[in-house]
């Protein structure tokens, strides 16, 4: 049931939620309201220079023609994107893709040095 959650000013809101189950399965959880940190914190965060890190770019394929091929969809891919950022393409492709027998990876500390190595294969 859906209601309102006010709390007093300078308060954060927290509730405990219980559940138990007819095989005595309980469970309980504390929630609790997230800070704002404000949209002022992002955009002084996004101004800030780039730090150079090395980022791993990690591929896989069955064969090595679907490896290559994998290679020039992510290619493809950053160009039409307009150059994501190199962390968040690297952390998807860690943690989304499937692993096969072929790997590849490779390692730089921007998108264009990312790019090259891509590239040059």
């Amino acid at each position: 049931e859906q209601r309102e959650w006010s709390a007093e000013e300078g308060r954060t809101r927290r509730a405990g939620v219980s559940s138990f189950g007819l095989s005595g399965t309980n469970a309980h959880v504390i929630l609790e309201e997230a800070v704002d940190t404000g949209t002022r914190d992002l955009q002084q965060r996004d101004q800030r220079p780039p730090v150079e890190v090395p980022i791993p770019w990690i591929l896989s394929g069955r064969t090595e023609e679907a490896l290559v091929a994998q290679a020039e969809r992510l290619l493809s891919h950053v160009d039409r994107h307009d150059h994501p950022r190199p962390v968040d393409v690297g952390y998807s492709l860690a943690v989304s893709r499937a692993r096969f027998e072929r790997r590849a990876v490779v390692v730089g500390g921007s998108y264009e040095e990312l790019v090259e190595r891509l590239v040059r294969g």
